[in-house]
């Protein structure tokens, strides 16, 4: 499971790295900062995946939940959003610590 968790970390942090430097290339083409939605790169990327997406939560859970809650999050910047997934995925790979781990004096 660990390596799993730090595998998806690994790829989440591509992801970032990679729309980093998409929105660096089109600020520096603009000669403004430019920061592009997650939202609006999945929508233009695979509208079908996005829509159907939508519907499900929308379906499944009640309306609310979609509309402030998952728009807000999917607004953030691309980069930020797999920033944050490969800190989470990094955060849940990492060993548990011992007991004896905890104390600086284990000479």
């Amino acid at each position: 499971m660990r390596f799993l968790s730090r595998l998806l970390s690994l790829f989440a942090l591509a992801g970032a790295v990679v729309t980093a430097v998409i929105d660096a290339t089109r600020s520096i083409a603009t000669a403004s900062i430019t920061l592009t939605p997650f939202i609006e790169s999945w929508q233009a990327s695979s509208p079908g995946t996005f829509e159907a997406f939508r519907k499900t939560v929308e379906d499944r859970t009640f309306a609310a939940l979609w509309d402030p809650g998952l728009t807000a999050v999917l607004s953030l910047p691309s980069w930020l959003l797999f920033a944050a997934l490969a800190l989470i995925f990094y955060i849940l790979g990492q060993p548990k610590r011992r007991p004896d781990d905890l104390f600086a004096a284990r000479y």
